[in-house]
């Protein structure tokens, strides 16, 4: 029989609870009396659209969000924009107005030293005529020079209003956002309970939790700079005592700005190659990854390659990285869980300027290649090991907990592929 791919627990794990892929609970549970009338269960299908629609409405409400946080910090600054255009005009104005005084005062000042001076009656009399003028314009500089400050300080007021009222707009679009994403993973996790509940009833092999099957990654940097690529290795491991048929790692990136709105994934590319196929390829979930068989206590490594957008701004990245398998009797399964190995994003430096990760080079070998070493229980993904090293409490927590949910889409690909795979056998 042809073996297909079959993603196991540990990619489901990351957008639902590990044990709703491994039960035959009912997508919707029935609380009501018997004897009332029941609405039908929704489709598949209606699950999906809604899954889509709700997909929509998150993205557009990110967009919204960014759009604003971006009209605040250069929108409202720009000097064409009307309460910063009048900052600006109130702002010159009571400057002039200041230097006006200023030049009053001194006339007074020096009106005053001729009158002193004078030695004569006529002489007298006209230096006081001077500085009776010299005193009268004073006064209107003055007069002038407070009705410019009252200007200028109301324009600073408006200016400060208007960012207050765009920053409480952010925070509704924020609200907006946050339920928007919550209605996505509700409804994620409604399509990902019935297809649980219609696969479990297929025949075929059983997908179980394995977490002795484990994925390492190994020398990625801490921090990653723009338009730079960082080459780093992905170990998986079998564990168990028995040889696995098929073995699919699995390995993804997500980022966020330091500010965590804004997703930085574009900016990023994975790519991956091992020993028995050397071109570089993009990791595709899809797809499937496959390394071939793998002997019990085995260890084959996979060769990744990160590209770095020279655009990229400063953020915070993880990758994701887990295994699954599959044999040639259909049973399947993989590492319950996801691990990941954070790093700090470097906007990409100035001209003359030098970073501690620019001029990095490849520290792993040429490409991937497998080994029989026996392992022990210490190395594994399991360990927990990933997720401490190289964290930073800039990245919104939220964010990181929900990459896991971004980058494998939807949670019911374990049994989808399966169901696939059973159609296809």
């Amino acid at each position: 029989m042809k073996i297909r791919r079959v993603l196991a627990t540990a990619v489901a794990a990351a957008v639902t609870a590990p044990v709703v892929l491994l039960s035959t609970a009912p997508a919707f549970a029935d609380e009501k009396p018997a004897a009332q009338t029941q609405k039908a269960k929704p489709t598949i299908e209606e699950l999906e659209q809604a899954v889509e629609l709700a997909q929509k409405e998150y993205d557009a409400a990110v967009i919204a969000v960014n759009d604003a946080i971006k009209f605040l910090e250069e929108g409202l600054e720009a000097e064409t924009y009307p309460t910063k255009a009048a900052v600006i005009e109130t702002k010159k104005a009571a400057e002039d107005a200041a230097k006006a005084k200023t030049e009053a005062d001194q006339a007074v000042v020096d009106a005053q030293a001729k009158l002193d001076a004078a030695t004569t009656d006529e002489e007298k009399a006209a230096a006081q005529t001077v500085l009776d003028e010299a005193e009268k314009a004073a006064q209107d500089a003055a007069a002038a020079k407070t009705a410019a400050d009252t200007k200028a300080a109301a324009a600073r007021t408006a200016h400060d209003d208007a960012r207050v009222a765009q920053a409480r707009k952010i925070g509704l679009l924020q609200k907006t956002r946050d339920e928007a994403k919550k209605k996505l993973d509700d409804a994620k996790k409604a399509l990902a309970d019935a297809e649980a509940e219609e696969g479990e009833e297929e025949p075929g092999g059983e997908c179980v939790p394995e977490p002795e099957l484990t994925a390492v990654v190994s020398g990625l940097a801490d921090k990653v700079v723009g338009g730079t690529t960082e080459n780093f290795t992905l170990r998986v491991t079998n564990g168990t005592d028995k040889t696995m048929d098929e073995v699919y790692p699995y390995a993804a990136v997500h980022a966020f700005d330091d500010k965590g709105f804004k997703e930085l994934d574009s900016y990023l590319d994975l790519e991956w190659s091992t020993a028995a196929n050397p071109d570089w390829r993009d990791f595709d979930l899809f797809d499937g990854s496959n390394v071939g068989s793998l002997k019990a206590k085995a260890s084959v490594d996979v060769k990744l390659r990160l590209k770095v957008d020279a655009d990229i701004p400063a953020g915070q990245g993880a990758v994701f990285v887990s295994a699954d398998y599959v044999n040639a009797d259909d049973s399947c399964g993989g590492y319950p869980e996801l691990d990941h190995r954070e790093f700090q994003i470097l906007a990409k430096a100035d001209p003359g300027k030098t970073d501690e990760t620019e001029g990095r080079t490849d520290n792993t070998t040429e490409q991937g290649g497998s080994s029989t070493t026996p392992v022990t229980g210490t190395g594994g993904s399991g360990s927990g090991s990933l997720a401490e090293t190289g964290s930073s409490d800039v990245l919104p927590k939220v964010a990181l907990a929900g990459g896991a949910a971004l980058v494998l889409g939807a949670g019911a690909v374990v049994v989808a592929r399966r169901r696939k795979a059973g159609a296809n056998a």
